[in-house]
């Protein structure tokens, strides 16, 4: 009888246990989703920003093709 009810504690024991594990193991989880998804955010920002950027950059900052001169290999 105390045989069974030792191994009934253990059981409760290491479910115990295994239950402590997951908690951590969820709540690390959850902490590096945050970060990741503070990460994108970020960079939505930061590409929003570069496409505003290139939609008002002059155009006569870039090179006119008809302009240059070929290389000197042609």
């Amino acid at each position: 009888m105390t045989t069974t009810i030792e191994q009934l504690e253990q059981k409760i024991s290491d479910l115990e246990c295994q239950m402590a594990f997951q908690e951590q193991t969820i709540d690390e989880l959850n902490d590096a989703l945050s970060q990741q998804q503070l990460l994108i955010t970020n960079m939505q920002v930061q590409m929003k920003f570069m496409v505003g950027k290139m939609k008002t950059m002059d155009s006569s900052n870039m090179a006119d093709p008809t302009e240059e001169t070929p290389p000197p290999h042609y």
